[in-house]
């Protein structure tokens, strides 16, 4: 079923469809622009995201017939110059060269080497980190090794492609066969980086690797942090970063590699204010009592109710502070939208807990009214 877009959103695919088939028209004379466009935005609108990568990757396909050593060539004229390479975070490129990876896939299979030369071109225009996965789960000595020249290349969009291609769990990613300890000493390099836009996918790739073997990464951390070779301030970035998750899960490793006690002293009190209601807000004031003036991070958890008559727990940040003279009050809103696209509240009882430095401290039990 086609999808309610906007005359904005319409004109937007066209104006970038029409762009990316002016660029093949300079690299290949006899390409038919027109006809490219209009059997892109034939179905384009129909599409989802990901399948309008396919389809587009489809048609450069049927416009150039033949394998990757046929098709290079006018593959890498048609491509403007690389990404500002003065930049160092959030230039993640132009999404309509997404569908060349699609492309390079479908045609490259049996020519891996040619692959990754492309790729490594093409990724510095948008990153190629889907389109990577596919050759390192046929060819992944071949691809480890070229991401070892990789990981020092000069253009830091390649070099985040070695950390975000072979992340365990990336999203829309298709799965990779390799053992989340392959990737290590490529991301031992790349933790040094100086841009952003690659220290912050290390971290994501740890955070990854934290669902399955938490303790190897507070190891490498750990490392890391007794090594040096990163700014002081920026490895504390990525650490913290890497560890959300176990942090929301309380893992005490993580509490203390982030200078928090989980056994501190902490006495907890939380009292709500008024009424609970869907499309309202859960107000709550919660106190902290310590013996010190320690460092706390306080979390909260609101276990809601689920139509199945289950339970759902979702962890939320509170603060991260230090006592004052042996106290801390928190006062919070937090909002409780309805029918979200994820999520839908129902009515019913709810439990609302503090967690301080990775444990539990308190609970008090509420009824969630309907709007």
């Amino acid at each position: 079923m086609a999808q309610n877009f906007s005359l904005k959103d319409q004109l937007f695919n066209m104006e970038k469809t029409r762009y990316l088939a002016g660029l093949f028209q300079s690299a290949d004379p006899d390409f038919d622009a027109e006809a490219f466009e209009a059997q892109v935005m034939s179905r384009l609108l129909d599409l989802e995201l990901k399948e309008r990568m396919t389809w587009i990757a489809d048609c450069l396909q049927q416009s150039f017939p033949g394998y990757l050593p046929a098709v290079a060539p006018v593959v890498l004229r048609a491509l403007p110059p690389p990404l500002d390479p003065s930049k160092t975070d959030d230039d993640f490129g132009d999404f309509i060269f997404a569908p060349l990876g699609e492309w390079v896939v479908a045609v490259g299979a049996e020519h891996p080497e040619l692959a990754l030369d492309v790729l490594e071109e093409l990724t510095q225009r948008f990153s190629m980190e889907w389109a990577i996965r596919p050759f390192l789960n046929s060819h992944p000595d071949l691809v480890l090794a070229r991401m070892q020249r990789w990981s020092k290349h000069d253009s830091y969009h390649v070099r985040r492609l070695v950390s975000e291609g072979t992340r365990p769990r990336l999203p829309w990613g298709q799965a990779v066969g390799l053992a989340v300890t392959d990737p290590l000493p490529l991301l031992d390099r790349l933790h040094r980086d100086t841009t952003r836009y690659v220290t912050r996918s290390v971290a994501n790739h740890l955070n990854d690797i934290t669902k399955k073997d938490p303790d190897l990464v507070l190891d490498c951390l750990q490392r890391w942090r007794e090594a040096g070779e990163q700014d002081e301030a920026e490895l504390e970035w990525m650490i913290s970063h890497t560890l959300r998750g176990l942090v929301k899960a309380g893992r005490p490793g993580a509490m203390k590699m982030l200078g928090y006690d989980p056994d501190a002293d902490v006495i907890a009190d939380i009292s709500l204010d008024g009424e609970a209601r869907i499309n309202d807000a859960l107000a709550f004031t919660v106190e902290l009592q310590g013996s010190s003036d320690q460092p706390v991070l306080v979390d909260y958890i609101i276990h809601f109710q689920r139509p199945n008559g289950k339970t759902s727990a979702k962890v939320h940040k509170l603060k991260q502070a230090a006592l004052k003279n042996g106290a801390l009050r928190l006062d919070k809103r937090h909002k409780l939208k309805g029918n979200a696209t994820t999520f839908k509240l129902v009515p019913g009882a709810h439990r609302l807990e503090v967690q301080v430095n990775g444990k539990i401290r308190a609970g008090v039990d509420f009824e969630l009214l309907a709007e």
